[in-house]
């Protein structure tokens, strides 16, 4: 049975990077609408796969001062949008998502949002932003005034490495 699910969890995961992970946010947003218009009850079974596989595995260690960081913004900057953000990481390696291997991971960007806690998994939507091919840098569309970016890097099944592997930055689109 751990196999069947295994399989269907990885043949989801696979299917949701090609579709949604390191899509532009308007791209990602379609994407999460088009699964929203699918089989709501296949979507569910999918979703419950995939969570099932991440309740199932162990969450990975991570290095004694391993960190996140934003490479080219700083804390209060001004920006004007689309934002670019150069993603900094140490101690860890960047590396796509799908498969858990000890000491990789990938970026994610809350907009307007906090870190998220250990183990959980990081939403898809157009405030959670998923780097899954492995990107190192992204632009990303953002309304005029204040917002809070927050750089979460997560495993290779989108489950968070938690506070110790965030950044948050505020920073005041022009």
């Amino acid at each position: 049975m751990k196999k069947q699910i295994l399989v269907v969890a990885l043949i989801t995961s696979a299917s949701y990077l090609m579709t949604s992970c390191g899509a532009p946010e308007a791209k990602q947003e379609e994407a999460v609408q088009t699964e929203e218009t699918h089989d709501h009850d296949h979507a569910d079974h999918d979703h419950d796969a995939m969570m099932e596989e991440a309740a199932d595995a162990e969450l990975l260690p991570v290095a004694e001062g391993a960190k996140v960081f934003f490479a080219n913004l700083k804390d209060g900057q001004t920006v004007k949008s689309p934002v670019k953000i150069v993603f900094g990481v140490e101690g860890m390696t960047v590396k796509p998502a799908g498969e858990l291997t000890e000491g990789t991971g990938h970026h994610h960007i809350i907009i307007d949002g906090a870190f998220l806690a250990r183990g959980e998994a990081v939403p898809a939507d157009s405030l959670n932003i998923h780097y899954g091919g492995g990107q190192t840098e992204a632009e990303i569309e953002l309304s005029p005034g204040k917002h809070t970016l927050t750089m979460q890097f997560a495993d290779g099944l989108h489950q968070s490495y938690g506070e110790q592997m965030s950044a948050t930055i505020t920073v005041n689109v022009e």
